[in-house]
């Protein structure tokens, strides 16, 4: 989710032209480290907080505080928003976070952090093998190839091998994680075909908050909140909920967004190589998850094929471009 990534991307946008040089390196670095480090620490902060916050509960509660001080945000800037703007909310909070991130959340009650970011990590496999169907269109180069076939094995071998033996659940679990990832990459794909043009801030603020509304609901009717107390929410769990807000959704965010006015796409969603890493070291040296050679190999299969598929999507961009 962009994966992993921890808040929406925006749904339609169109970067900016902008002297990058002129504006402030320190603000730079911040931003590319919120993408990099917060975003592949959510996993393990999301863990934690699901210990004993219920995980729909958990990430409708994210999601309902982040998309409102967004929208107060985005309302503060003079922003409103259309009928249509709404209804496609709906429709994005439904693969993004009722789907998408609730099932994150429900199988890191299951599964390692880390073993969740790599699964995610593969998102971009999904994101072109779907629009390639969606558009009938089965365009392949090298790269593109080498990457999809590599990240299907990497997947594989996470499903086959540890998800499977290492603890009861594990397997369904990391099952759940790769249809919220796909479903999260049918949301990618809905969002490009809609054309639907606005403020990111307010876009995202609509959609999160959508998603929250979905996310509660569902909790309450599969009895999340039956013998749930908030008395018995631990002080990690709390932190770990208020950090997956405030970093992880509203500052990351903002992050995001402003360095997709700055710097290409392409240099930005170098965070989807990254996030994978930060989330397995952090969750081997703060929780204990082991790495197996498996998960290691897993693991470099998975990034490998992630960059080999953006650099044979770029290939596909430039050969398309150079066609008159």
């Amino acid at each position: 989710m962009a994966t992993g990534s921890a808040a929406a991307p925006p749904l339609e946008k169109t970067p900016t032209v902008k002297n990058v040089a002129a504006k402030s390196r320190a603000l730079t670095f911040f931003a590319f480290f919120s993408i990099y480090f917060i975003w592949g620490s959510t996993y393990l902060a999301i863990r934690y907080a699901v210990e004993t916050i219920p995980p729909l509960y958990t990430a409708g509660f994210r999601h309902l505080v982040a998309g409102s001080i967004l929208l107060i945000w985005a309302l503060a800037k003079g922003l409103r928003p259309t009928a249509k703007q709404i209804r496609a909310s709906v429709v994005i909070g439904i693969f993004f976070f009722l789907i998408g991130h609730g099932t994150l959340h429900w199988a890191e009650t299951r599964i390692p952090s880390g073993l969740a970011s790599l699964i995610i990590a593969a998102e971009p496999i999904w994101v072109f093998l779907m629009a390639s169907a969606v558009e009938k269109k089965w365009r392949m180069n090298a790269p593109l190839l080498a990457g999809v076939v590599l990240g299907l094995g990497g997947v594989a071998l996470l499903l086959g091998h540890g998800a499977v033996t290492s603890s009861p659940g594990m397997f369904l679990g990391a099952v759940a994680v790769l249809v919220g990832a796909i479903s999260w990459s049918a949301g990618i794909i809905y969002s490009r075909r809609s054309h639907l043009s606005g403020n990111p801030l307010l876009l995202s603020a609509l959609s999160l908050l959508s998603g929250s509304v979905l996310l509660l609901t569902a909790g309450t009717l599969v009895g999340e909140a039956r013998g749930f107390s908030f008395s018995q929410v631990t002080l990690r769990s709390w932190l770990s909920l208020a950090y997956l807000i405030v970093f992880g959704s509203v500052i990351a965010f903002t992050a995001y967004n402003w360095l997709l006015e700055h710097y290409s796409p392409t240099f930005v969603a170098t965070h989807t190589y990254i996030n994978p890493v930060v989330a397995v070291f952090l969750g081997w040296w703060l929780a204990g998850e082991k790495v197996t050679i498996n998960v290691a190999i897993a693991a470099a299969l998975v990034i490998l094929a992630v960059f080999l598929v953006d650099r044979g999507m770029a290939k596909l961009h430039i050969d398309s471009n150079s066609v008159v």
